[in-house]
């Protein structure tokens, strides 16, 4: 898919992303992003399997952690990043909405699979995804991100006929130009 930058998504709990640009460097594609969240908002624990993830505090206080590791806070003029395979999460911690500047890195299909996480929250009025765009989203890109609060019941089996039922019932054609997964 083709998107024009700037790029702004924004959820209904209280997020909101702009794609600024693409930027080539020697490592590859790059896309530098600003990044709002309410207090008390930020994505759940996710993992990206093939980029790396940064972010600097402009305003606010971030709260973060990785899998297994006790929450940290940063405030103004810090940085953290998460590498790839790396199970994170962060949020606005303080009073105060979070803002921050940040990048992935390669760019592949980050752009489309978290505008349409985000359109698939605002479908459902939450921050849960409606539920067949979950399905296809989480079944197309699995060897991109992944969930991994997840119960494993839920991944191996109500994910999988979620998605086979959505598409008999032809849920996905918004997506009939989704862009390929990565593998």
């Amino acid at each position: 898919m083709n998107y024009i930058f700037p790029h702004t998504i924004e959820n209904c709990v209280g997020e909101k992303i702009i794609f600024e640009r693409i930027v080539q460097t020697p490592e590859g594609d790059r896309v530098e992003v600003k990044a709002f969240c309410q207090p008390g908002c930020g994505p759940i624990m996710h993992t990206h399997l093939k980029q790396d993830e940064g972010l600097t505090v402009i305003s606010g206080k971030m709260g973060y952690q990785v899998l297994g590791e006790e929450p940290k806070y940063a405030g103004p003029g810090d940085s953290v990043e998460f590498k790839r395979g790396v199970a994170h999460r962060f949020w606005a911690a303080g009073e105060t909405p979070l803002h921050c500047s940040g990048w992935m890195q390669p760019v592949n299909t980050s752009v489309f699979f978290l505008s349409s996480i985000y359109a698939a929250q605002n479908k459902s009025g939450s921050g849960r995804p409606e539920t067949f765009d979950a399905a296809y989203l989480m079944t197309r890109y699995a060897s991109e991100y992944a969930m991994v609060e997840m119960p494993l019941f839920v991944k191996k089996v109500v994910v999988p006929i979620t998605y086979q039922l959505g598409r008999m019932l032809g849920k996905y054609k918004h997506f009939e130009n989704a862009p390929e997964p990565i593998h």
